[in-house]
């Protein structure tokens, strides 16, 4: 799967500071959807390893950042630059 489909499925609401998070028995989890073709999907869940809900958030921001960073270095480039 590509990141750019991981990416395309990140949604979050500033209604609900704790969108993506879930607290398995105690252990804060990172749980997302990606769509890696418009007929699939799939389910991420990974340990943020954590007990603390605000590290939880901060982990979770940095995960989908980086996430982000991934995606844009595999974009291809835009018509400018292939021109130049």
């Amino acid at each position: 799967m590509n990141l750019e489909a991981k990416i395309s499925s990140i949604r979050a609401g500033a209604d609900n500071p704790n969108h993506h998070l879930w607290n398995n028995h105690g252990t804060w989890f990172l749980h997302y959807t990606a769509y890696p073709t418009p007929f699939t999907k799939e389910r991420i869940r990974r340990s943020l390893g954590t007990k603390d809900v605000l590290a939880a958030r901060s982990r979770r921001d940095r995960y989908f950042e980086q996430l982000a960073g991934d995606a844009s270095k595999l974009a291809p480039p835009s018509h400018k630059q292939a021109a130049a």
